[in-house]
């Protein structure tokens, strides 16, 4: 399987925007490729979804052992000419998660990206460290924001350090607006299709094309795929999916349609009521962007607070746990009314707030999971809740500990995000609530 991680030497090094150019170059070559992001990131896998039309999915090494891994890369990349995987922060960043370790784990070459605005010669020192610092699978490097009359200084750099000049971007005027929890999403970007196709003609002109495509074409190394059990009972699960509520993991929604479930979407911010379900999902996004109209919404929010309160198995996490509090207030001041399931108010910051993977501990038995369980999650959001709820202990790598979470026999409330390939049999107790709440109630199936 041809594939390869575009590392980045730092958060904001243009790792991103190389992947796109990429991606749309390859793209109108007429190839068929797979995209994936290292991490728990959900903007850039929209921005692979707009360049290449296909769903693009997370590699996650704290989430996921190395036999996940390859199943997903495997499961996801087959039938296609070349994986094209984005990497996460620096390429080394992260105690766990980072790009190496996906790098390692999967055996797939990373190329790096560095940011040449400001340097010449000392880009050589950027490389030379980076090949250096410990054992990895760096093919070789792209330029960006390179100067054309630096590209000689460039080609020469990787020939005496003994690896690959895979090209450059160089300086131009294409830009992705950022905010604070990243990039814009692509739906925002009016004329996002242009600037991917610029990019697209500017990886064509200065990158080696070619020479990514043949880094590498190996088997997916031997692993063991996990078990994912099927309900014949096919449960309808509705899913909050539009301009506020956007951070989705692809594998949790296809890990649901593998079990047998049935996903309907719908907007909290334009229709007027929950669909029919077994189950709900509320997962994150930027309900704080749109306050107002969630909270204009008078019928959805009606909807929304009768059906959790009639025992309809939720997860609601991170924008979806904001939208269920009785009141958020945006970063202008403006509070408004939102579903008022929970207590307490949403707030802005002015910093992350427990930024970074956790593990988190049980305190009670609840819909996803016994006392004493363990559930691997991240949180990543600038907003906080005077009520986070105490369901779960989370805990830091560095030993950091606090409550979090509301949960009960049919809720699961928090910022902390979930995959459930870290845990299949999350899943399998969500969707065994589901179908226990269909029966009960007489839903059509």
């Amino acid at each position: 399987m041809r594939r390869f991680i575009i590392g980045g030497t730092n958060s904001g090094c243009g790792k991103t925007t190389v992947t796109c150019a990429v991606l749309a170059a390859l793209k109108k070559r007429g190839l068929s490729v797979a995209a994936f992001k290292c991490g728990p990131d959900y903007i850039d896998t929209m921005f692979h979804r707009k360049v290449i039309g296909v769903e693009s999915h997370n590699l996650d090494s704290f989430f996921c052992g190395r036999d996940t891994l390859l199943h997903l890369l495997d499961e996801y990349g087959k039938g296609i000419d070349i994986a094209v995987i984005e990497g996460v922060m620096g390429f080394y960043d992260g105690i766990v998660g980072s790009a190496h370790s996906v790098s390692e784990l999967t055996e797939t070459p990373a190329v790096i990206v560095i940011d040449c605005k400001g340097m010449s010669d000392s880009i050589g020192a950027v490389m030379s460290g980076f090949l250096r610092y410990r054992p990895n699978r760096i093919a070789g490097f792209i330029f960006n924001r390179l100067p054309e009359k630096l590209i000689p200084l460039a080609k020469r750099l990787c020939t005496e350090l003994g690896t690959e000049y895979f090209g450059c971007l160089p300086k131009n005027d294409i830009t992705i607006e950022s905010r604070h929890l990243g990039l814009v999403t692509a739906d925002e970007i009016a004329d996002i299709q242009e600037k991917l196709s610029s990019l697209g003609n500017l990886a064509e002109k200065y990158i080696c094309l070619d020479k990514l495509m043949n880094i590498v074409d190996s088997l997916i190394p031997e692993y063991k795929a996990p078990v994912i059990p099927h309900f014949s009972e096919a449960p309808t699960i509705a899913a909050a999916q539009d301009s506020a509520f956007c951070f989705i993991y692809r594998e949790n929604i296809e890990l649901l349609e593998k079990m047998g479930c049935k996903i309907v979407y719908f907007s909290p911010i334009s229709d007027k009521a929950v669909p029919k379900a077994d189950g709900l999902l509320l997962y994150g996004g930027y309900p704080e962007l749109y306050a107002a109209e969630l909270s204009a919404n008078s019928s959805m929010i009606e909807s929304v607070r009768s059906t959790i309160n009639s025992g309809i198995p939720t997860i609601a996490e991170c924008g979806g746990f904001m939208y269920l509090h009785k009141k958020l207030t945006d970063k202008n001041g403006n509070s408004y009314a939102m579903a008022g399931v929970l207590d307490g108010e949403v707030f802005p910051t002015s910093r992350l707030q427990r930024f970074g993977y956790i593990t988190m501990t049980a305190k009670s038995d609840s819909l996803l999971c016994g006392c004493g369980d363990t559930v691997r999650a991240h949180e990543f959001h600038y907003f906080d809740s005077s009520d986070c709820g105490n369901g779960f202990t989370a805990e830091k790598t560095d030993g950091r500990t606090w409550d979090c979470c509301h949960v009960s026999d049919s809720l699961y409330a928090g910022f902390p995000h979930i995959n459930f390939y870290s845990d299949i049999r999350l899943a399998e107790r969500f969707v065994r609530a589901c179908i226990a709440f269909g029966d009960k109630n007489g839903q059509d199936k």
